[in-house]
């Protein structure tokens, strides 16, 4: 009876001590997915095509508030050599759902700038999946739905 209620007391001990390893590497990359969200309002608010370009997957897909659908060149050149400044893009309540090689990062944005003239503000949701390839993370799909927009 000892010796099953020390096997049960290892086996149970094993499972915690493997879920706390597992613990910090999915904070990390959570922490990570995060970061790459932030870095990706920079490089558009700022135009950075090397940074969007490394936060992109080459099978990207996107699908704007308005529903216009565009892969990673038409994203870029629609982001790159547009009219509109970007002032800020700001996300909230981001959340991170992790799946192997695979995240779903949500939350909601709201950004605001200047486009063709007229200052504008807009408040979105937003869905972006990543993979992690080669220990980098690159987003291959995102979708925004527009809650609402001032002009």
């Amino acid at each position: 009876m000892r010796a099953l209620l020390m096997g049960g007391l290892a086996v149970l001990l094993g499972g915690v001590l493997a879920t706390a390893q597992d613990g910090p590497k999915r904070s990390g990359d959570e922490g990570r997915l995060l970061a790459l969200e932030s870095a990706w309002n920079h490089a558009e608010t700022s135009k950075d095509a090397a940074a969007l370009n490394q936060l992109l997957g080459e099978s990207l897909v996107y699908v704007d508030y308005d529903g216009t659908l565009m892969n990673k060149k038409e994203f870029l050149d629609a982001t790159l050599h547009n009219s509109v400044q970007q002032e800020q893009i700001n996300n909230d309540g981001m959340t991170v759902h992790l799946y192997g090689n695979a995240a779903v990062v949500t939350g909601v944005y709201r950004d605001k700038g200047i486009e063709k003239g007229k200052p504008f503000q807009r408040h979105g949701r937003f869905t972006d999946t990543w993979v992690n390839q080669n220990g980098v993370w690159e987003c291959v799909a995102s979708q925004s739905t527009l809650i609402s927009r001032q002009d």
